[in-house]
């Protein structure tokens, strides 16, 4: 088996299978290129794909909602790939990128002398978006300023160009998302209330990679075949070892992290066996548990120890090597514990294959 090949959907299976929760979506032309995937398996990402399975045929608002390096736009993708208007524009702009005083121009865009630079007329975001979709990205650094002219966007579908007087309309489907929390915003009074519920139509949470441990694996893995593939490597096994360090990183960047991680270690890589820079991740671990500001909970600990366990037996819990004796405790008492502490049960084919050699589309 090619390691795409656990990727890759075939003749009839759907876009939201629920033993892949792969999302495959269509390049522009409309030729069927895998431009981009979500890949994984777990109960957090299965949720989350659920709810995108129900959004995409509307036109509701959507506001993702999710830490740093989740995919966050990759959600945002798979609406717009999903929707009725999967043909037209999708535009994205990251509202933290551009600075305040720009931010109504890109928005909304410009007439021609409206400000100094303005030496000619500039059709905003909305309009290049018009009849399709437009994913507003951490759209909680909007200024305060600007935001009742979003929400009347929002409402009424129409706006003015900055320096004219002439109302456009416009048809737009818009995704938001953030990783602040705007609730949490919205009672500092940085955020109006009245935008948030209009934009709060359908949440959908983007589950941690802290919160979706059994498909790291699946990730590692896929990007170790996408990473050894470019650069014309033979990679074919992650050492066990490696893999249980993976799994109890708390990966605060996320998938991005993991991401960028992989493909360092694929450079490094010499032979065909992945080389992960293991020092320098326990001690960003060892830097990152310092310096949190929130302290462990007893609860949190018990969870990463469980998790930890689980990965050490490959998933087992019964027998004498199972996570059970490890722990110390009857295999009924560690199956009540993990649904308290809402622990999935494991999937031992996913921990299993972990360790299992990989082949990229290199090998052959």
């Amino acid at each position: 088996m090619r390691g795409n090949d656990i990727y890759e959907s075939g003749p009839g299976e759907s876009w939201f299978d629920d033993d892949k929760a792969i999302l495959r979506q269509q390049n522009a032309c409309g030729e069927g290129t895998l431009l981009e995937k979500i890949v994984g398996s777990s109960t957090p990402l299965r949720e989350a794909l659920r709810l995108v399975h129900l959004v995409a045929p509307t036109d509701s608002t959507v506001l993702v909602e999710g830490e740093t390096g989740t995919g966050k736009e990759l959600i945002a993708r798979a609406i717009h790939a999903n929707s009725e208007r999967r043909h037209r524009p999708f535009i994205r702009l990251n509202c933290a990128a551009i600075p305040a005083g720009l931010l109504e121009s890109e928005l909304f865009g410009h007439e021609r002398g409206a400000f100094t630079s303005a030496v000619a007329r500039k059709i905003g975001r909305f309009e290049a978006a018009n009849q399709g979709t437009l994913f507003l990205d951490e759209i909680g650094d909007i200024p305060l300023e600007l935001q009742p002219k979003l929400l009347r966007v929002l409402q009424e579908g129409e706006f003015e160009r900055l320096g004219s007087t002439q109302t456009q309309k416009v048809n737009v489907r818009v995704i938001a998302a953030t990783n602040a929390n705007l609730s949490e915003l919205v009672a500092e009074k940085q955020f109006r209330s009245d935008l948030y519920y209009r934009l709060n139509v359908f949440p959908i949470a983007v589950p941690s990679l802290r919160e979706r441990k059994a498909d790291i694996p699946t990730l590692a893995k896929y990007f170790v075949g996408k990473y050894a593939e470019r650069m014309e490597k033979c990679i074919e096994e992650i050492p066990e070892a490696t893999m249980a360090t993976l799994m109890n990183y708390p990966w605060p960047g996320n998938i991005r992290e993991l991401q960028n991680l992989i493909e360092r270690s694929v450079i490094l890589t010499k032979g065909n066996v992945l080389a992960v820079p293991l020092e320098a991740l326990e001690r960003r671990a060892a830097a990152e548990q310092f310096h949190t500001e929130t302290p462990v909970t007893l609860v949190e600990a018990e969870r990463d120890h469980i998790h930890k366990i689980l990965a050490q037996t490959q998933g087992i819990i019964s027998g004498p090597n199972g996570a059970a004796a490890r722990l110390g405790v009857k295999r009924s008492t560690l199956y009540f514990r993990m649904r308290k502490l809402g622990i999935e049960r494991p999937n031992r084919a996913i921990y299993a294959s972990a360790y299992s050699p990989i082949r990229t589309s290199m090998c052959g």
